[in-house]
């Protein structure tokens, strides 16, 4: 070790490494619940709850991909607002079907 003083905790370490089971497997002690191994099927839960953390968090208000076609007046309308003007465009849309049912019916 390059003129580091070896500590007793290294020297325990190093001795239970070179007198470990004949398996491999860690023994627990019993003594300390910190050391105690994770069951397996304490180890499916963290990974599934890793799992679930990860990416874009699942909206309450789901939206569906559609391909439409918009007139070129209405788009640059929108797009002139900055950025957020599809989200923009779907709440006037909203608005639009709560405040005038009647009159969307009558275009159809």
């Amino acid at each position: 070790m390059s003129g580091l003083k070896m500590t007793t905790q290294r020297k325990a370490i190093l001795a239970a490494v070179k007198n470990s089971p004949p398996n491999g497997d860690y023994v627990w002690d019993g003594k300390d619940e910190s050391d105690r191994p994770l069951t397996r099927e304490e180890m499916q839960k963290g990974v599934a709850a890793y799992r679930k953390k990860r990416g874009r968090p699942i909206s309450t208000a789901r939206k569906e991909q559609v391909s439409v076609r918009y007139s070129p007046e209405v788009l640059t309308y929108f797009r002139s607002t900055g950025e957020g003007w599809q989200t923009r465009m779907d709440a006037a849309l909203q608005l639009l079907v709560k405040k005038h049912p009647e009159w969307l019916k009558k275009l159809g």
